[in-house]
């Protein structure tokens, strides 16, 4: 029970100012000083003390409307130039820099400012300020933390019927922005009210998206331009591929035409390493691969079909469920498929039978993630069906040269991606909402850590470019944002040569275990033939051998005959 006091005072006599009046002294306690309490006194000096009359504030606290902040910065790209020179014309520019290289005192200056600048060239080239003395005497100071991960922000998606995060992409420049591709993968999901939106997450501002993309199809995948910033490319749902300028809103620039599109789902599309950054690529499952150009989207520019028999028919086609291109390997991409292979195709061949370079079988289920080391470009990670494995493009003949333990239950994998900053780190997301973080360098049967983010199941991963946060995203269009511990995503000494050798090994010890079972097998077959061979009968065997012999004896004498004659 709450109790209370409530009490009423007229307006008038808030503020009342104060009359004060003089008055005679009046003494009212004499104290007289007692000599025998000095001995429990200690004297100090100096003695200083501190008054201070001020009147007593009163607490109020009350809510205010939310500040509404928007970003903004200013592209500079060149100046120094006079108001009258034109900067963009080359004309204007190079007379002006005539005029001011003909002046005596720009000669003079640069005399002067070159003496200067020689003097700081040569110091340093003498000294590095830099030069770690003492980098073989470091010593790890403390133990290492051990692995862990929290939930830093949550991004919910904002549409009451939910649907799946399937993509997830960071800006850029220094990941302050996350573009996150909303679909419902469900084959013909009927829901009312259903949104095709996708949206872009500024990370100080998680309850807002910052911008909206808009589309008549909803979005699979996303991905940002490295070079332009500002161009972000969709492959949508009907097959359909569309690029957006951000600094022009969420309504798509432009899109392929519908008849000349993909016939399914777009499951992979990545810009390509271009001069003028246009350039892009896209897989389906329909079992094609087209190039693009987004200053002409009318048409594809080139086209590939999956077809391992090299008979180039869209009827043997398999479908590209992943894709993935790395910049070390520039004519080189990376398809998994619905059906479990993995192929590895080079653009830069003659023919399109050619550009099916090699086939990697080994899951028994869609490979769901491809991806490429980032340190090693020729070993790339698969992920599908129970398990995670890793290849090696030297072994085109063998299986992978390691995979996580193997167990046929729920769950099952559904997306993986290394490490950007430890080569041998990878994670895996799985369908009970788990994140496993795995360092083969020091575990290869059990991950590294193991958490638990939601209780639906994890559909999409990306880590930033440092390796701390990792975005996942979910079935019902949460995206959980996760800070692991440092242990995880600090490069430690001579971790890349271990790493490095680790992988020869193991592409070592399994081209061993295959040309071993190679060899078991023929010898295999052979010892069947022989078997068989014993198992026949003798009466056969030796109507066998008269007939034959009878067969050489009538050559000989035919031969003979003809050769008296």
């Amino acid at each position: 029970m709450e109790i209370k006091f409530e009490y009423t005072r007229k307006r008038s006599d808030f503020g009342r100012p104060c009359n004060f009046s003089d008055l005679p002294g009046e003494v009212t306690v004499d104290i007289p000083p007692d000599p025998s309490l000095a001995q429990e006194f200690i004297p100090q000096d100096p003695v200083d003390f501190a008054l201070q009359h001020g009147p007593v504030m009163a607490v109020h606290e009350m809510n205010t409307e939310r500040v509404q902040v928007t970003s903004r910065g200013v592209n500079h790209v060149e100046g120094g130039w006079p108001k009258h020179v034109d900067p963009k014309n080359t004309d204007m520019t190079s007379r002006y820099r005539e005029e001011v290289e003909r002046d005596e005192v720009y000669t003079r200056v640069i005399l002067h400012l070159g003496t200067l600048m020689e003097h700081c060239i040569r110091q340093n080239n003498a000294i590095d300020i830099y030069e770690e003395y003492f980098a073989e005497d470091e010593v790890e100071e403390g133990e290492e933390e051990p692995p862990s991960a929290k939930t830093i922000s949550v991004l919910r998606d904002p549409n009451l019927v939910k649907r799946t995060a399937t993509h997830l992409a960071w800006h850029p420049d220094a990941c302050k922005e996350l573009a996150v591709a909303y679909c419902s993968l469900e084959f013909q999901d009927s829901r009312r009210d259903i949104s095709f939106d996708s949206y872009i997450w500024d990370l100080e501002n998680p309850y807002k998206p910052e911008l909206t993309l808009m589309l008549s199809s909803p979005v699979v995948t996303l991905e940002y331009n490295s070079k332009d910033w500002h161009h972000l490319l969709g492959g949508c749902y009907n097959g359909q591929i569309v690029y957006w300028d951000t600094r022009k809103g969420g309504l798509p620039m432009e899109a392929t035409p519908v008849e000349l599109s993909h016939r399914d789902p777009v499951y992979g599309a990545i810009w390509l390493p271009s001069r003028t950054g246009t350039e892009c690529f896209s897989a389906s499952t329909d079992g094609q691969v087209l190039w693009w150009d987004i200053r002409k989207l009318s048409q594809p520019s080139e086209r590939l079909v999956l077809d391992i028999t090299r008979e180039d028919q869209l009827k043997n086609a398999l479908g590209a469920i992943s894709l993935d291109f790395s910049l070390s390997m520039p004519t080189k991409f990376l398809v998994g498929t619905e059906q479990g292979s993995i192929i590895n195709c080079n653009r830069d061949a003659k023919t399109p039978p050619e550009k099916i370079a090699n086939v990697f079988n080994g899951h028994i289920g869609a490979v769901y993630a491809v991806a490429r080391s980032p340190f090693y470009p020729k070993v790339f990670l698969s992920v599908g069906d129970w398990t995670a494995r890793i290849w090696s493009e030297e072994n085109l003949d063998s299986s992978s040269i390691m995979e996580t333990k193997y167990v046929c239950h729920i769950p099952y994998l559904l997306d993986g991606c290394w490490s950007p900053v430890k080569p041998a780190v990878f994670f895996t997301a799985k369908s009970d909402g788990t994140l496993d973080v795995w360092d083969f360098l020091f575990h290869q049967k059990d991950p590294s850590l193991s958490l638990k983010v939601s209780n639906d199941p994890l559909f999409s991963l990306r880590p930033q470019d440092n390796g701390r946060i990792i975005g996942c995203g979910t079935k019902q269009g949460t995206v959980a944002l996760l800070e692991i511990s440092s242990g995880l995503c600090t490069l430690r000494k001579n971790e890349k040569t271990l790493t490095s050798t680790m992988f020869e090994r193991e592409a070592r010890r399994e081209k061993v275990l295959q040309d071993k079972q190679r060899e078991l097998q023929v010898r295999a077959q052979l010892l069947a033939k022989a078997k068989k061979e014993e198992q026949e009968d003798p009466q056969e065997v030796f109507k066998q051998a008269r007939a034959d012999f009878f067969s050489t004896m009538k050559a000989e004498r035919q031969r003979r005959g003809e050769t008296e004659s």
